[in-house]
């Protein structure tokens, strides 16, 4: 209700704000509604500045002729038009009037009058929450409140027309009931007020079926009601109606149909027999017994399966098997039902109980079900004597026979059939045998009870192997035996005995001495039984014991002895020497081989073996062997300057450092490094040396390499000098230390470069022909067989001055730049 008042104010105020146009100058004067009836309109405006009054004019806008008009002080800022027509649009417009009667400013809106107040026609109650208002139309109505008063608290709802229900009322109250117009401009003043009363609310009944044939029906008392009806009837339609008119609060209805649905109507009525609201309930009687009951054992699982013929109007079924102080239960919505977990030797009474909403029917008569018998126990297995087994068990109840089942671990199954409590079976080693007993009667067959298990003594083990596969260790094997879960293998020899026992058909015995023969037995055991019968011995023999290195001696540069210390007869040894440069070996039955032609430069392991008949021992601990490093193939000399020599060489293998060594009677000249070149300074020179190299190893260990003899350059000659020679030439001259050697003199000049050679032993040479007016650096060197001339040779500077067009002056003007850097 109250959000059906909000929607119809929200809609009205709608309209309202689209009536209510402002037609105004900018002059701040206003004119505004604050309420609308049928016939008036309530305006108020704003004060303004100079206003001696107001004057306000309602015109209405469809209608000819029809205008009022109303004059206010200036102190009066409200003003009420009246005897307006009902649902009718004005154009209303205010005027601020000085004294003088001039209007200073003026405004205008539209406001349509709410529609004509409506008259009640009737008002009446046919809940006891609501009332029934109807009314005439009225014209431009668009919605109509209704009002319902009782005393200070109201009710209101908004409806579009005629008729109309006012809700959320309190039972057999008396309420005013008014209505009012609404439209787009408000709503109308109330209607004369109707009165009318609501009617007496419902009973709320509480029902219950104590029995298959009949309903009880209670209530709580009614405010206002002198007396009560009650009616009953099948909900389907069938049978005919009862009805019961009471003072009282409670009924009860009998011999009524059992498992059926009924409708149950009730209602108040007040001192003047004006009915109230009815309040129906359904409700079902509770169900008769269910009939024909059925009961049938599952003897596998220990249930019994329990069937009826359904019963009328039952929802649930509820199944109980009682034996003694025990009992089962089981529920469904079915006709049958599974009571599980019944025990075995026991006799069982079933009885069947219908449920639905209104209660349970009477349990049926009893059925009786007696269950199999209960598996046997005590059960006890004996083997007398090997290959016989007696097994004997307790008597049951119920038990009308026994069957005993023996079955064999390889799938051998025999069985004993007998009212007596005893059986006897034929048994063989090494095989475990499972026992079940079960009892039987006309029910069936006992539960599996407990299967027992019997193993005979293993059968002794057979195909003994044995293999020596390391000094200290003998791989003994054999075909598993029958039944056994455990081997024990015992070896005795050399004065000490060892075992050792596992479940595989395998052993090794370690630990044992190497190089010693020992007697080897094996038995079976299993955890049931004892061990089985001692079986065939078999004698094995270790490996060789493992040699001990003692020496490793260098007898030349490329073959070691190897001594070690033979502690094994008949045994062979070999020494293997392991690197990066490949194996090598060497074989021999004594403590003692030599290993050939090993690598320079390499790492060698070197361990030994001991090789028999028996086997191969262990490896001997490894001593590490380092060849000396390898000499480098290549070394070239370069002499650099007159004293100076640079030599480089190729890597030796395994070489860190390197003294490379030139010696002559005159002296020697020596480098140690980490490379492969080197400088050698205080060379003589013409002078023959011997040349020698050292490659060293990491560890210190030294190859002495020796190469061809290096002889160095002539020495170059001193005081050499120029003089002129005639009008156009220059002579060189200088000294040499030896007169075997021939020179070459090259003069070098910007007017041009000039050679001269002089005849073996001569210690000058001319050039006859020369620039002069030019400086020339001047180098006199040695020239070698093959006609090269040496380019370290000093450089000395000559200025040849001209005397006309000939040769004046030669001046000496010192070394060359780079010679006075040498």
């Amino acid at each position: 209700m109250c959000c059906a008042k909000s929607k119809s104010l929200i809609f009205i105020g709608l309209l309202f704000s689209c009536l209510g146009v402002i037609f105004s100058a900018n002059t701040g004067f206003s004119v505004s509604v604050y309420d609308v009836t049928s016939r008036s309109i309530y305006l108020r405006w704003s004060k303004f500045s100079g206003a001696f009054s107001y004057r306000v004019t309602a015109t209405a806008v469809n209608t000819v002729g029809h205008s009022l008009l109303a004059h206010f002080s200036d102190v009066t800022l409200k003003g009420t038009l009246t005897s307006l027509i009902p649902s009718t649009i004005y154009a209303i417009q205010a005027e601020a009037i000085d004294k003088n009667g001039i209007t200073l400013a003026e405004t205008q809106i539209m406001q349509s009058t709410a529609p004509d107040i409506p008259v009640i026609d009737q008002a009446y109650s046919k809940l006891s929450n609501s009332i029934t208002v109807e009314w005439r139309a009225v014209p431009g109505a668009t919605a109509y409140l209704l009002t319902a008063q009782d005393g200070e608290s109201f009710i209101e709802t908004v409806v579009t027309d005629s008729p109309g229900t006012v809700t959320g009322l309190k039972p057999a109250t008396s309420y005013r009931i008014t209505v009012r117009s609404i439209n787009a401009g408000g709503r109308s003043q109330p209607s004369p007020f109707r009165k009318a009363k609501t009617v007496l609310a419902a009973p709320i009944l509480s029902v219950r079926s104590p029995s298959c044939d009949s309903i009880a029906v209670s209530w709580k008392a009614v405010y206002m009601a002198v007396g009560f009806s009650v009616s009953l009837m099948r909900s389907d339609g069938l049978g005919r109606m009862l009805k019961e008119n009471t003072t009282n609060t409670s009924l009860m209805f009998t011999n009524l149909d059992p498992g059926t649905l009924y409708t149950i109507k009730a209602y108040a009525w007040n001192v003047n027999g004006i009915p109230g609201d009815d309040f129906t309930y359904n409700q079902r009687t509770s169900p008769n017994a269910p009939a024909d009951v059925q009961v049938a054992l599952n003897s596998g699982a220990l249930r019994a399966v329990v069937s009826w013929m359904p019963a009328e109007g039952a929802l649930t079924y509820s199944v109980t098997a009682s034996s003694g102080l025990l009992e089962l239960k089981c529920n469904t919505s079915s006709v049958s039902c599974v009571v599980p977990s019944l025990q075995c030797s026991s006799e069982y009474y079933v009885s069947v109980t219908a449920y639905n909403d209104a209660g349970s029917s009477k349990p049926t008569d009893a059925v009786s079900l007696k269950t199999i018998p209960c598996a046997p126990v005590n059960i006890s297995i004996e083997e007398n004597e090997p290959g016989h087994l007696l097994v004997s068990w307790s008597s049951v109840n119920f038990g009308h026979y026994y069957v005993v089942f023996v079955k064999s671990d390889d799938g051998l199954e025999v069985h004993c059939n007998t009212s007596h409590t005893r059986c006897h079976f034929q048994s063989d080693c090494g095989f475990t045998y499972f026992i079940s007993v079960f009892a039987y009667n006309s029910a069936g067959q006992s539960p599996l009870g407990d299967v027992f298990n019997y193993t005979t003594a293993p059968c002794c083990p057979s195909d003994l192997r044995a293999v020596a596969v390391a000094g200290d260790t003998v791989q003994v094997s054999w075909a598993p035996s029958r039944g056994a879960e455990l081997y024990e293998t015992r070896a005795a020899g050399g004065g000490v005995a060892m075992r050792c026992s596992g479940p595989a058909a395998t052993c090794a015995l370690s630990a044992l001495r190497c190089g010693t023969s020992y007697r080897l037995t094996v038995c079976a055991l299993s955890e049931a039984r004892a061990a089985s019968a001692s079986c065939a011995s078999a004698d094995v023999a270790t490996a060789p014991c493992s040699p001990e290195i003692k020496n490793i001696s260098k007898e030349a540069l490329s073959v070691i002895s190897v001594h070690w210390q033979s502690n094994n007869e008949e045994a062979t040894y070999i020494v293997t020497a392991r690197g990066e440069a490949g194996p090598w070996h060497c074989t021999s039955s004594g403590n003692s081989c030599t290993l050939i032609n090993l690598p320079c430069g390499s790492a060698f392991s070197v361990s030994a073996i001991a090789r028999s008949a028996a086997g191969q021992s262990l490896p001997s601990y490894s001593v590490p062997l380092e060849t000396a490093p390898c000499c480098p193939n290549d070394l070239t000399l370069t002499q650099v300057t007159q004293s100076v020599t640079n030599i480089s060489w190729s890597v030796g293998t395994g070489a860190q450092t390197y003294i490379v060594t030139l010696e002559s009677p005159k002296g020697q000249a020596k480098c140690h490094t980490l490379q492969n070149f080197c400088l050698l300074g205080c060379i003589m020179c013409g002078t023959n040396y011997t040349v020698s190299l050292k490659a060293i190893s990491e560890t210190g260990l030294t190859s002495s390499c020796t190469y061809q003899g290096y002889s160095s350059s002539a020495c170059c000659p001193s005081g050499v000098k120029l003089y002129r020679l005639g009008s156009s030439g220059i002579r060189v001259y200088w000294r040499a230390p030896n007169e075997a050697i021939s020179y070459c003199a090259d003069l070098q000049g910007s007017k041009g470069n000039f050679t001269c050679s002089p005849s073996s032993g001569l210690r000058h040479c001319d050039i006859t022909q020369i620039p002069c007016g030019d400086v020339y650096t001047v180098v006199v060197a040695p020239v070698t067989d093959k006609g090269l001339k040496h380019t370290f040779c000093p450089k000395k500077i000559y200025s040849v001055t001209c005397s006309g067009s000939s040769v004046g002056t030669v001046i000496y003007r010192g070394k060359s730049n780079m010679e006075k850097h040498i």
